[in-house]
């Protein structure tokens, strides 16, 4: 189903689609590719909003730094000193996070349009990232379908092709609180990863450490506490189907969310920096992605895409009760 949700300041109307099945309800948004709303049932059969977002567009526009539930690219996460190499040129790009660029830039996917199309038990997101948008070459064709499989979990599958060598970096920057309301302190957080990537006082990766002995061990589930911004390495690397890599729970609710992906990381972040409607810890990101500044540290997983070549990336969040 889709439906008017806003216009904005351009013009530009916004739509939200509403995808339902087996007990799950999903609103996607065309603007920012939004992840508006998750409603699923606790172990009582209670429903809940379980994603932090707004009722109105005016939320979004009025708190866009924490991207709430957006579709962040064209490099999510950070790169350092907004500058990468590629094929002998550097490229420079929007410094909007410190010395870095983060999650895109200024103006991101996560504040522009998107077609939407429907497709079987979902919507296909779509727009061109024209060369040099926020200073990024090569002229990207993406989409991101989010879909629901049979038993209500939210599969979204990103693809792009460019017509110049570019680097690619997608994901869904949704805030998890399985309790629908009040803070995720209390959720229990298990993540399949030894290692991590340690961070400098920008935040930008000094290189990859074992997570034995430290904070950032969730090999076991614990609850998460505050004071995360960082990426974990996953296991498994990447993958050519979605491999589960992590489970987030709710003692309380009994609700559980499973993260499936094709990525080799996973972004913890614990909403420390949250204001306005919500507060520090009122949810907690899982952002399935590539690393960090990958575009700078060949000895990451790559994340460059060439002409001829198709981006695919899938992740898959699964929700249950116990």
């Amino acid at each position: 189903m889709s439906e008017h949700f806003g216009t904005l300041s351009d013009g530009t109307a916004v739509h939200r689609w509403t995808l339902e099945r087996a007990g799950v309800r999903v609103r996607v948004l065309s603007y920012g590719g939004i992840v508006q709303s998750v409603e699923v049932p606790d172990r009582d059969g209670r429903t809940a909003d379980v994603v932090l977002g707004f009722g109105e567009l005016d939320g979004y526009l009025e708190y866009p730094g924490p991207y709430f539930g957006a579709l962040v690219g064209r490099y999510a996460n950070r790169i350092a000193g907004g500058r990468f190499p590629l094929d002998g040129r550097t490229y420079a790009l929007a410094r909007n996070n410190g010395p870095n660029s983060l999650h895109g830039g200024e103006r991101g996917f996560d504040k522009r349009g998107w077609d939407m199309t429907p497709v079987e038990h979902g919507v296909r997101l779509s727009r061109v990232s024209p060369h040099g948008e926020e200073g990024f070459p090569g002229r990207l064709e993406v989409s991101a379908t989010y879909r629901l499989d049979p038993t209500g979990a939210l599969r979204i599958a990103y693809e792009a092709v460019t017509d110049a060598p570019t680097v690619v970096n997608l994901t869904n920057h949704s805030y998890w609180n399985l309790s629908g309301c009040g803070t995720a302190a209390g959720h229990e957080l298990r993540i399949a990863a030894g290692r991590y990537t340690p961070v400098d006082d920008d935040l930008i990766p000094t290189g990859i450490a074992p997570v034995e002995g430290t904070r950032f061990d969730f090999r076991t589930a614990r609850k998460t506490g505050s004071g995360y911004d960082h990426n974990l390495v996953l296991d498994k690397g990447v993958t050519e189907t979605p491999v589960e890599v992590a489970e987030l729970s709710d003692p309380a609710s009994g609700r559980v969310l499973t993260v499936a992906t094709t990525e080799p990381g996973l972004q913890l972040y614990t909403a420390d920096h949250l204001s306005g409607p919500f507060a520090p810890g009122d949810g907690i990101a899982l952002e399935t992605q590539h690393f960090p500044d990958s575009p700078n540290r060949p000895q990451f997983p790559g994340t460059v895409l060439r002409p001829g070549e198709v981006f695919r990336s899938e992740t898959v969040y699964g929700f249950t009760a116990r």
